[in-house]
């Protein structure tokens, strides 16, 4: 039996170059990685390297930049289909991030299948990138978006998902972890339940991909989505895996270069997957990045850093408790790291002002899901998300950080 590898989160934390900046004079305390985690020297350097002594566009080309280029781009391919633990690397489909994964299967594949009287199974707790999209669908097919519930704790009543599966279910879209809530969702009886109801499945795993081991194949998934940003990777890079037989029977997206095989003015001929669904010049520098950080993150160990991250939110759960008059908005018993909370009486905007003067980043607001803090009857939340990198100690300012907020209003 291998042995699980320990984290040593000091010497992490020194690999993310920001991390050693104060922020109105105090040190930062970075805490609002749901919304994009910072970024290791060897992602940086990557990027910068490519810019410096590589760059060219990549595929066709008969110089040697753009082969090396190229190389790199189609390697960091590789390093997403090794992270996903995909069949083949064609599989993989980069885009701009979740949000453009997601429309591109709405588009491609919800316009080729999806007709009036058909349904869409989302969940309460979906990012408004994966319920306007389908909506969008809806709209212009005719078909329904069927929404399952969650209870009080924001956790999903699966019995309930599976009573809203029925033969009229054509996709099961839903969150593998809720970025507003924390909760994790059992995605693969949830794919099982779907495909018994003849449902395809897709998983917006924007949350869940940087923090846990990621294996699409014993998920039993038919489409997995997530963006680099918080996969400690670079900005406006992410991707899309799908089974090969499901995007080969896909229309394209979007026209233009490199989707092609040939083109006259009376017909073109599509090239083959994942070339059919990246059209133009893609962002090549960003997806090199994106490699990096993944291979950063793969070498530190998935196994080791769900485990340290579960710790230390228990922790920082257990520490934020103890104080009055604040509301956990998420008690699921399956949770990553965060911690969306409200203070009696005072605003999530204000809460969070008052702790960025102490140097505690953190995310107020709804998070783009609406629905959720409908359902909580609360305007906003303010949200403290962990990686990694944070520590007990952090948490420890958090919660010191929230008392002197209550201070203030008292």
């Amino acid at each position: 039996m291998t042995q699980m590898k320990t984290l040593d989160v000091e010497a992490i934390r020194k690999d993310f170059p920001i991390l050693a900046r104060t922020v109105h004079g105090k040190p930062l305390v970075y805490l609002d990685n749901a919304a994009s985690a910072q970024k290791p020297r060897c992602v940086i350097d990557a990027i910068r390297h490519v810019y410096e002594h590589e760059y060219s566009n990549v595929h066709r080309a008969a110089h040697e930049l753009s082969a090396a280029t190229t190389e790199k781009f189609e390697h960091a391919r590789r390093a997403v289909q090794a992270f996903l633990n995909a069949r083949e690397d064609r599989e993989i489909i980069f885009t701009r991030g979740t949000t453009e994964a997601i429309n591109l299967v709405a588009q491609a594949w919800g316009r080729a299948n999806v007709s009036a009287g058909d349904e869409i199974l989302i969940t309460a707790m979906e990012h408004h990138s994966n319920i306007v999209p389908w909506q969008m669908l809806c709209q212009a097919t005719g078909a329904k978006l069927v929404v399952a519930p969650m209870d009080d704790t924001g956790t999903l009543i699966l019995d309930e998902y599976v009573k809203r599966l029925s033969p009229r279910t054509r996709l099961v879209a839903c969150v593998q972890v809720s970025n507003a809530l924390g909760t994790i969702n059992p995605v693969a009886q949830m794919a099982q339940a779907a495909h018994k109801a003849g449902a395809l499945i897709l998983v917006d795993g924007a949350q869940a991909a940087p923090h846990q081991r990621i294996d699409v194949q014993a998920l039993g998934v038919d489409f997995y989505a997530f963006s680099g940003h918080k996969a400690y990777g670079p900005t406006g890079i992410g991707a899309l895996w799908g089974r090969a037989e499901l995007l080969e029977a896909m229309p394209p997206w979007q026209g233009g270069g490199e989707m092609i095989k040939s083109v006259s003015f009376e017909q073109t001929t599509y090239n083959v997957i994942p070339h059919k669904f990246e059209a133009g010049t893609p962002n090549i520098a960003d997806a090199i990045g994106l490699a990096a950080g993944l291979e950063y993150l793969a070498a530190r160990g998935m196994d080791a850093i769900e485990a340290y991250e579960h710790e230390l939110l228990e922790y920082a759960t257990a520490k934020v408790r103890e104080i009055p008059g604040l509301r956990i908005i998420g008690t699921s018993a399956r949770k990553a790291g965060v911690i969306s909370f409200v203070l009696e009486g005072i605003h999530a905007a204000d809460a969070g002002m008052i702790l960025d003067q102490q140097g505690i980043a953190v995310r107020v607001g709804q998070h783009c899901a609406e629905p959720v803090m409908d359902f909580f009857k609360v305007r906003a939340t303010v949200r403290a998300s962990f990686a990694f990198y944070n520590t007990r100690a952090e948490a420890d300012v958090l919660a010191a950080g929230i008392r002197k907020v209550q201070e203030l209003f008292s």
